[in-house]
């Protein structure tokens, strides 16, 4: 299956989000458990540190750690509607 590449790694970097933790000014660790091809991708698009070794998880850029929050609000948050609105 053909695919757009691009659309897949924005949203692996916004599941990142879910597993973000000890977070500082220099960038976020979160948990690399997807598929490595899109890791790699990501690490040479600059989003997270080298995906590769035996560390379970990488570094988001402070950059990345704030997009993959804003990726994961537009594609997955839910859209509340105020009472009567169609």
């Amino acid at each position: 299956m053909d695919y757009d590449q691009d659309k897949v790694d924005e949203a692996v970097l916004a599941l990142l989000s879910l597993t973000i933790h000890d977070e500082d000014e220099w960038g976020a660790s979160t948990w690399k458990s997807h598929d490595w091809a899109v890791m790699d991708r990501l690490h040479a698009k600059g989003y997270i540190s080298n995906p590769r070794g035996k560390a379970k998880s990488v570094v988001l850029t402070p950059e990345a750690a704030a997009l993959s929050r804003a990726l994961f609000e537009r594609y997955f948050a839910k859209t509340t509607q105020k009472a009567g609105a169609d």
